[in-house]
């Protein structure tokens, strides 16, 4: 795990800088020539466009990053093999990785993790943080979720489904609920209060890789695992009384594993943003599924996360080519553009 001080809101990043290592290496500048050709029924094909140069830093990681996520407007961090929770303008943050264990970490304390969370029996593999900072759940391959008091380092209530082999967790806000996908290709809605299902939607045809909710609460995103084009799609679900399907969005060729609501100072109308196992950005319309813009980051390997940085950037990661700073431009509709990886 990484935490990355990078100045997000100048034109193109002069350094990185990392807690637990320096970053300094070669910079480079590059141009890159982004192909759109699908083989697809409707005969779809994108055309060929040039992108501007973008700085490229010696990689943060030397493995694959499979995380990130932005603490304040200058300042992420990103995991290699680890799942991470942030608290947005706060100086916390958790992780969980492999060895079972979440940690608790203050950047105004020391180095060493501030809580322990111990309990479960394999990789933890979603954590998520209650709006008032007082719960953590925590959710892994060993079909249980655990919910923990921040402060005391105690589990509080633990559940267990057969099968449910966690993907992502998300609290949503101003309620008492967690949302949850799974490997077995559902989607919970669990209410924190005794750590009970609320509501199971509809079981879908692929994994669930990663869930987001609104920020008014109203509404979710999941994403799913695919290849060639079959299955890879996000769907829009109602979070209030109907709890069904308002829209699905199509249009990528390998498993998304990343989707985010895009907040308004971002985008002048509601849009999601997916990454996918296909090096594609794309962002879409909310409301009608019409994909907007595609950005193809070549030789990226496939992304694995996608974090809003600030009010005119995106954060992605990848297998190849570590963290990639995006900016929005709407002086043309909405497009993205990379401008810094690292």
């Amino acid at each position: 795990m990484l935490l990355l001080r990078c100045h997000l809101k100048r034109a193109l990043p002069q350094k990185v800088l990392c807690r637990l290592c320096a970053v300094m290496g070669k910079l480079q500048s590059k141009f890159k020539h982004s192909t759109y050709k699908y083989s697809r029924p409707d005969g779809f094909i994108e055309e060929r466009i040039q992108t501007k140069a973008f700085q490229e830093y010696s990689p943060a990681h030397m493995d694959t990053v499979s995380v990130v996520a932005a603490l304040n407007s200058d300042l992420c961090v990103s995991g290699g093999k680890d799942k991470i929770a942030c608290i947005y303008k706060s100086s916390q943050f958790f992780s969980a990785s492999r060895d079972k264990m979440v940690m608790m970490w203050d950047l105004q304390s020391s180095s060493q993790p501030r809580q322990q969370f111990s309990g479960h029996t394999m990789v933890v593999t979603g954590l998520t943080v209650s709006p008032d900072s007082s719960q953590l759940c925590t959710g892994s391959r060993d079909n249980t979720l655990l919910l923990w008091d921040v402060g005391t380092g105690q589990c509080a209530e633990r559940a267990s489904v057969s099968r449910n082999l966690v993907t992502h967790l998300c609290w949503v806000p101003g309620e008492p609920y967690i949302l949850q996908t799974s490997e077995d290709k559902s989607i919970r809605l669990w209410d924190s209060r005794g750590l009970q299902v609320a509501h199971t939607f509809p079981t879908q045809q692929h994994i669930q890789t990663y869930c987001e909710v609104s920020e008014d609460g109203h509404k979710c995103v999941s994403c799913s695992s695919g290849f060639e084009g079959e299955g890879c799609e996000a769907t829009l679900w109602d979070l209030r009384q109907t709890r069904s399907r308002i829209c699905e969005y199509r249009g990528h060729f390998q498993t998304i594993a990343s989707c985010i609501f895009l907040p308004r100072a971002l985008a002048s109308m509601p849009a999601i943003a997916t990454s996918s196992h296909d090096c594609k950005v794309k962002i879409w319309n909310q409301d009608t599924g019409a994909c907007l813009f595609t950005l193809s980051l070549d030789g990226s390997g496939p992304l694995t996360s996608l974090a809003v940085a600030d009010t005119i950037s995106l954060l992605c990661v990848s297998f190849s080519r570590g963290i990639h700073l995006l900016r929005v431009d709407r002086s043309q509709g909405l497009e993205l553009r990379e401008v810094a990886a690292f």
